[in-house]
């Protein structure tokens, strides 16, 4: 097939990794090591949460609900990283990158709206709590987290048709480790500039507008909290939101930068170290908030065997915690290779 005089993509080359052949084994193990901490934790939250009466409430709805997103979410990118660092050529055939481009983005869209879900759950029981069990019934919990999962589906279903509507040609080569949106758009043989702006406009709306809901959500939050007289009753109140803050401002922090961006301020390293933290290290920390940092889920843990299960649960949390700050070590260390080129063990 032909496009003028250029022959029409069967398949995309991924490169982001290309430079670094000698590392390719040890960041198969960091990716490794993260992708089993981050699919292993969301599990034992979500098997806490339903096997604990005490946790049937809407907050644990939801986090059951983000759990299965976040391990959903970074299988659609690591596993395939993971093969990727292993052997060559690193291609994906285009319906393999449509594939995996569609349940990329519904997820990632699912998980704005549910984080936005979540701050309503908090801000009516923080700002309402009298008639928080009217408010967050059964009821409008189903239709908040199904709300979420349908906008995801519709919205980036309609968007990565349209994109894959466009003709691909060339050498085929992503500057990316998966099939992120703008890294593929930049392969198409036609001027996409009218196609950025619909892209930009969508992610602005779609990312924005969860995100300003959040705001307005936690802001009302926060003075509520102001207005405790107690210095203690003020942390205790604040520490039933604190883990929900770090995980949205974690996510939204990402995705804000990464596709609210004007394209001249994207270049191929600066995508690459940002997808690294939206893909691989964000995931992986929301475990670590739910569980180390979560008064409820240590008392799961604790009463069927008097503290023993916690204990035991919270010294392997521990260890997994060490071995994930040394894990943030590499890939700083990985990020500065982008950068600069160097040996990553020369810290001369």
């Amino acid at each position: 097939m032909k496009n003028g005089n250029q022959s029409l993509c069967t398949k995309f080359t991924f490169v982001a990794f290309s430079s670094l052949a000698e590392l390719q084994l040890i960041l198969f193990t960091v990716f490794l090591i993260i992708y089993l901490f981050t699919v292993g934790g969301n599990l034992i939250i979500i098997c806490v949460i339903l096997a604990t009466s005490s946790l049937h409430t809407p907050m644990y709805f939801f986090l059951v609900n983000l759990s299965f997103l976040e391990m959903c979410y970074i299988t659609s990118v690591v596993p395939q990283m993971l093969v990727h660092l292993l052997v060559e050529p690193k291609t994906i055939s285009v319906e393999g990158c449509a594939a995996q481009m569609y349940v990329f983005a519904i997820l990632v869209l699912t998980e704005c709206c549910l984080l936005a879900a979540m701050s309503y759950d908090r801000f009516i029981a923080i700002c309402y709590p009298l008639h928080y069990t009217l408010l967050m019934g059964p009821q409008v919990c189903l239709i908040l987290a199904a709300s979420s999962w349908i906008t995801g589906v519709v919205v980036e279903s309609a968007q990565i048709t349209w994109i894959f509507t466009l003709p691909f040609c060339g050498t085929g080569k992503i500057q990316h480790f998966f099939c992120d949106i703008m890294p593929v758009v930049k392969l198409a043989c036609v001027d996409t500039s009218h196609n950025e702006i619909v892209l930009f406009a969508v992610s602005l709306i779609f990312i924005m507008s969860p995100c300003l809901l959040v705001l307005c959500f936690y802001i009302c939050i926060f003075v509520t909290i102001w207005r405790i007289p107690s210095a203690a009753g003020r942390h205790k109140t604040f520490s039933r939101c604190s883990s929900h803050v770090l995980v949205v401002s974690l996510f939204y922090g990402t995705a804000l930068f990464t596709y609210l961006q004007p394209k001249s301020a994207h270049t191929p390293d600066t995508d690459k170290v940002t997808a690294l933290m939206y893909t691989v290290v964000t995931p992986a920390l929301n475990p670590v908030i739910y569980t180390l940092r979560n008064k409820e889920v240590k008392e799961a843990f604790r009463k069927p065997t008097n503290g023993n299960v916690l204990r035991y649960s919270e010294l392997k949390f521990w260890r997994l915690e060490s071995i994930w700050f040394r894990t943030l070590e590499i890939v700083s260390k990985v990020e500065w290779t982008f950068r600069h080129g160097g040996d990553i063990y020369n810290t001369s």
